[in-house]
């Protein structure tokens, strides 16, 4: 895993608009995103706003946003990631930027994995050296977490852990549904032993003891309802 980039939400809006923040949009707005997770926050915050499905490549999504490729309505704003920006180059299409207050990040946000064969042991040596400890046990916590939900790339789920100051881990771990109006909520710290999987073992087991699973399992119910088939 490389160095983990920045994890944050952000949010963009067609050339030439005039809107600054999430606050200057009129009720009913329309607002593009694929995501669950950030549908359920947004509407926790503004739930008179209305959160549309836009898929495609980040690239391909300004697109729409600035009415170069077609929508069937057009879109006052778009919530995408900052990372996705910065590696374009067009960072500077981000108008706000959500705080992890605001809208929880992804399981993994920022992180990009390189792979390779087990009997690769040439590239394999080559990709030791590229790796980030820090941000490997950073996934590693929120990926666990994850895997004991039993969610996958579109569930209605958050989780962002950090290194403090003095060393300690801490996760935060949320899970949604679908309109945002139900939430639970767990944060943790590593104590003594400091291991992720540790960590991201317990702030699973407290969201599920909140009653993580029947969320999980209404949004996707409602899912399956909605658009024909779950994400996967």
């Amino acid at each position: 895993m490389l160095s983990r980039d920045d994890v944050h939400d952000v949010l963009v809006v067609p050339e030439g608009s005039e809107i600054k923040s999430l606050d200057d949009l009129p009720p009913g707005a329309l607002v593009g995103s694929s995501s669950v997770r950030r549908k359920a926050q947004i509407n926790r915050v503004r739930p008179d706003l209305q959160v549309v499905r836009v898929r495609g490549t980040v690239g391909t999504r300004l697109d729409k946003l600035d009415g170069k490729k077609k929508m069937y309505s057009k879109l006052d704003t778009m919530v995408l990631a900052a990372s996705g920006l910065e590696r374009l180059g067009v960072a500077d299409r981000a108008r706000q930027v959500f705080s992890v207050d605001d809208i929880l990040p992804a399981v993994g946000a920022g992180v990009l994995a390189l792979e390779c064969r087990q009997a690769d042991t040439e590239v394999t040596k080559l990709l030791v050296r590229l790796n980030d400890e820090k941000t490997q046990t950073e996934a590693t916590a929120e990926r666990v977490m994850l895997h004991g939900l039993r969610g996958h790339c579109n569930s209605p789920i958050a989780g962002y852990r950090v290194t403090e100051p003095d060393g300690q881990l801490s996760l935060r771990g949320m899970v949604f549904s679908r309109d945002g109006s139900t939430f639970v909520h767990a944060h943790y710290w590593g104590e003594g032993l400091n291991d992720p999987a540790v960590l991201g073992s317990r702030v699973c087991s407290e969201l599920l003891r909140q009653g993580a699973r029947h969320i999980i399992a209404s949004a996707h119910s409602i899912g399956h309802t909605r658009e024909g088939s779950p994400h996967t």
